[in-house]
């Protein structure tokens, strides 16, 4: 499993270029808009994975994309809205780093198991 804690303000993209090496074999990649970058589309076709990502609106040749498979990608959106259910983590609690990732990964990990 892969965790990567970036700044609130940090680019969605900037932290998947970091990930991009280590994403496990998968045969799709469900994504938001804030993923549309040729070369992360590319990367992500290199490893053998199929990018799910709509074209962002400004760009000038749209890109197609299964529109069925991207329904299914309110199942994460669901689970990071139970991830914020609790307070340290929606109104970001903790000041360090460490500590806010732990507080993830134990309500993550509570949830995965309730």
């Amino acid at each position: 499993m892969l965790l990567h804690l970036t700044a609130g303000q940090v680019l969605d993209y900037t932290g998947a270029r970091k990930l991009l090496d280590d994403f496990p074999a998968a045969k799709n990649l469900l994504a938001d808009r804030g993923y549309d970058a040729d070369w992360f589309r590319n990367g992500l076709q290199e490893k053998g994975i199929a990018p799910c990502i709509p074209p962002k609106k400004n760009r000038k040749r749209q890109i197609p994309y299964d529109e069925t498979l991207y329904k299914q990608r309110h199942k994460v959106e669901n689970m990071f809205g139970r991830l914020k259910d609790g307070r340290r983590i929606a109104t970001r609690y903790d000041r360090c780093a460490h500590t806010f990732f732990s507080a993830i990964c134990i309500a993550a990990t509570v949830i995965w198991w309730l």
